[in-house]
């Protein structure tokens, strides 16, 4: 689906200052439809820029496989509502599209199959995609602290993991991984997996509904969700999760190897586009919602902006801290560059999913693990995009 483009950005929205020398980002061209190989950048095409010709990366498309089967108020819309509103996507000449799936098992599978080109998916499932023999490269991480938390009713009288025998837990799906968190939850505690039940009950209204019925007696959801529960009017109390999930990767970027061998560039102007999306968004939640609704209606749901936001926006900036960004509005405590993941939260999160049974023999990370393209990806100016995001006027009505 994708072309071969670029490698290296040199100005914070994908275009160098314009010069008749050597092709190269925004420098200036004679001829439309002349092509250029660049040393390190890839294939360049003269392209008409009002009265301009400039060199401009070739467009290209890229589908992008949502573990979910509806839009939610998380990457779906820091990254991808983001850099579609904003532009950040146009800027690298891509043409991003979404499809909807039912959880980070399934986007992987959509990946793999060539379904979707990239995914942002629990790394747990990843590994055990590539035990099953998928040829998969992480590219990138994307929730890098620990969402998933077992929650009950405030009169629950469970109290902790070793509780949850004999008991129904509610999941987002079999493909979803709140899955083997569930299990590695209960193994975790001690007890044996099919010592519980693992109910789809799906997330938000549905998942609250099914635990207020006693349909299920816990959920096993991430805190962006049970953020959406709480201001729908649903208390809720939490689990300490086991001590062995400290430190373990949630979301990441997957492609096929082969998708990244053919085009590397590509995946470097995804994940540029993608950052400058998080740092947005991390500089104003509220208004990459309102971002959010206008590249997707169904987020709203039959309701209004003036009803949503607030709550909307909580649950966007809880989904944020996951993904690194510890205090909204200020870069104080986020990480220098985005995407990298530490050895041991690689290993951490191999233990994670052995111990929920995702997979049964350790993943060789040199094989899985390719962060080449993270340099190029964070080549834009932090300063220039917090300051875009200050000045963003939102369409609130």
């Amino acid at each position: 689906m994708a072309v071969l483009a670029s490698t290296l950005l040199l100005s914070t929205l994908g275009t160098a200052t314009s010069s008749a020398l050597a092709p190269g980002i925004g420098r200036s061209c004679a001829t439309v439809g002349e092509k250029a190989t660049v040393a390190k950048v890839g294939i360049l095409i003269c392209t008409q820029d009002g009265k301009k010709l400039t060199w401009q990366y070739v467009p290209a498309e890229i589908k992008i496989a949502v573990a979910s089967a509806t839009i939610q108020a998380n990457n779906d819309v820091a990254i991808q509502g983001v850099a579609k509103g904003m532009g950040y996507f146009a800027a690298e000449k891509l043409t991003a599209t979404n499809l909807l799936t039912g959880g980070s098992a399934a986007a992987v599978q959509a990946v793999g199959s060539g379904s979707a080109d990239i995914t942002g998916a629990d790394l747990g499932s990843v590994m055990q995609a590539v035990e099953k023999g998928v040829k998969l490269k992480v590219v990138g991480s994307l929730v890098t602290n620990w969402p998933w938390r077992i929650a009950v009713l405030p009169g629950s009288p469970l109290k902790t993991g070793a509780d949850l025998k004999g008991k129904k837990i509610g999941i987002i799906s079999l493909a979803s991984g709140s899955f083997p968190f569930a299990k590695a939850v209960v193994t975790g505690s001690g007890l044996e997996i099919t010592d519980a039940e693992y109910i789809p009950v799906g997330l938000g209204a549905p998942a609250a509904n099914a635990l207020s019925t006693g349909a299920v007696d816990a959920l096993a959801l991430y805190t962006a969700v049970y953020a959406q529960i709480e201001s729908a009017g649903t208390a809720l109390r939490y689990f300490a999760n086991p001590a062995s999930m400290v430190g373990v990767q949630s979301l990441v970027w997957v492609s096929t190897a082969d998708f990244v061998a053919k085009n590397p560039q590509v995946v470097e102007r995804f994940l540029r586009a993608a950052y400058k999306g998080l740092t947005f968004s991390g500089t104003s939640p509220e208004k990459a919602m309102y971002i959010g609704y206008q590249q997707y209606d169904t987020l709203l749901a039959g309701s209004t902006k003036a009803l949503r936001i607030a709550p909307d926006t909580k649950a966007l900036s809880i989904w944020l801290e996951s993904a690194g960004i510890s205090k909204t509005g200020t870069t104080e405590g986020w990480p220098k560059t985005w995407g990298g993941i530490s050895t041991q939260a690689w290993l951490r999160t191999q233990a994670y999913a052995q111990a929920a049974g995702s997979i049964k023999r350790a993943i060789d990370i040199d094989d899985l693990w390719a962060p080449q393209f993270l340099a190029a990806a964070n080549n834009f100016s932090r300063t220039s995009i917090i300051a875009q995001a200050n000045k963003y006027k939102p369409v609130t009505s």
